[in-house]
């Protein structure tokens, strides 16, 4: 059966029982990753303020992802009886006060403003995302996707350490299913493109991404202290903004390259569980937890 229920539709795509079923064992695998190194499962709201992200400079550097939520004005909406549109038009929308997260670290950062945190910190979540794309594609390029993340909040050498672990359980999780991975170095504009920052990173890249047949399916992120000083979120024992990491997981991307090398969605079940075991013993998560 397909991996949807119907032909492609602006990028929204319903999951067949089979692709559930992977997408859930996937998650599972990723999110005990994230809590064997004590990090803490939440959930997040499915939506943002629009300050919020604002204060982060999203509607900057992703103004091209970029989707908001709004309500109807009732008092100027078109009220003719048994209508069914298609579109509503500005004129008939409130304000657009709330967005539509593109990535599940966001809501991480936002929820421990102001913050003052004991020790090294980390959390893990599944967020619903969203990004306006030129085109959809399958489950590879969706309008509405699922990403677990693992996001660490504390020490420079915490942020890094976090990094460090998950490239490589990723790498051999990778390997263990036979998949033609590599890892390469991407941008990450949450810097001013003209300042020291942008320099840093183009000298030391604070991206990487774990690719398939040119897909990428996994990231590492390293945003040195730029969330802990936008939202105010400092280590007590030093008084210093934190320094944030985070591993990224786009699980409809992950379900789009297993299925055509497992055949079933059964296969690929199976083998994301014997990879998983194959893995658990190497050492990579074991340690560094959140303290």
């Amino acid at each position: 059966m397909s991996a949807v229920t119907a032909q492609e539709r602006n990028g929204l795509e319903a999951l067949s029982p089979g692709a559930t079923a992977l997408l859930r064992t996937l998650d599972a695998t990723f999110e005990g990753w994230g809590t064997a190194t004590g990090a803490a499962p939440m959930i997040m709201p499915p939506l943002l303020p629009v300050a919020s992200l604002a204060k982060l400079d999203f509607y900057d550097n992703f103004p091209h992802q970029a989707m908001l939520a709004c309500a109807l004005d009732l008092d100027r909406r078109d009220a003719t009886p048994g209508a069914r549109p298609s579109v509503f038009a500005p004129g008939v929308l409130e304000p657009a006060a709330l967005g539509l997260p593109s990535a599940a670290c966001f809501a991480v950062y936002l929820y421990h403003e102001g913050a003052r945190l004991a020790g090294d910190t980390a959390v893990t979540v599944l967020g619903r995302c969203f990004r306006r794309e030129e085109f959809y594609e399958g489950l590879s390029r969706l309008l509405g996707f699922h990403m677990r993340e693992v996001v660490a909040l504390g020490s420079r050498e915490f942020a890094q350490a976090h990094l460090d672990r998950f490239a490589e359980r990723i790498a051999a999780f990778g390997a263990a299913l036979g998949l033609p991975m590599r890892k390469e170095a991407a941008s990450d504009p949450f810097y001013d493109r003209g300042g020291q920052r942008a320099l840093l990173q183009r000298l030391s890249p604070v991206k990487y991404e774990f690719l398939v047949d040119d897909l990428a399916i996994a990231s590492v992120n390293v945003h040195r202290n730029f969330f802990g000083e936008r939202c105010d979120i400092r280590l007590d024992a030093t008084g210093e903004p934190v320094f944030t990491s985070c591993v990224a997981f786009g699980l409809e991307r992950w379900l789009s390259v297993l299925l055509p090398r497992h055949g079933t969605w059964e296969a690929a079940v199976e083998a994301v569980l014997r990879a998983a075991g194959e893995v658990a013993g190497t050492g990579a998560i074991a340690d560094g937890g959140s303290r």
